[in-house]
């Protein structure tokens, strides 16, 4: 028998400050690198958090960026990986969840080991989103995107 008292744990969030500092240093990644991106940040349970889409980024790209970022959040892992995991039988089912993108772009938010939120980010190529992703987090400071 357990002698812990406690029925449940605290969820670790991203602040609202860090997923604009995210989102900015998204922004400027994809500047360099040569497109314009729709960028959501959600927090740990996969809810929005903020978003921003330039004026010229087509506007699928946002839905897209949100799926992503709710599909990193939730498995706590990066969305270029699941091309390889629905092609499996046991897990080939997952690819008709309507909310689940296997594309890259998307990747957990983690600081100190704990996922905190998903980053996802559309408008240019699944290679360039990644890019992104993984230069913004390095940047911001949170833990290493894979």
């Amino acid at each position: 028998m357990t002698t812990d008292t406690h029925l449940s744990t605290p969820a670790p969030s991203i602040t609202r400050s860090a997923a604009a500092r995210l989102i900015a240093a998204v922004h400027l990644a994809a500047a360099e690198i040569g497109f314009d991106a729709a960028v959501a940040v959600t927090d740990v349970g996969g809810h929005l958090k903020a978003f921003e889409r330039p004026d010229e980024t087509p506007f699928l790209a946002s839905e897209v960026a949100v799926d992503k970022a709710w599909t990193a959040a939730s498995f706590r892992l990066a969305t270029h990986v699941w091309n390889d995991y629905v092609s499996g039988p046991q897990v080939a089912p997952l690819a008709y969840h309507p909310r689940l993108m296997a594309v890259g772009g998307g990747f957990p938010i983690v600081e100190n080991g704990r996922c905190i939120g998903g980053l996802g980010i559309s408008g240019g190529t699944a290679e360039q989103d990644r890019q992104a992703a993984e230069i913004a987090l390095t940047a911001t400071g949170f833990d290493s995107a894979e």
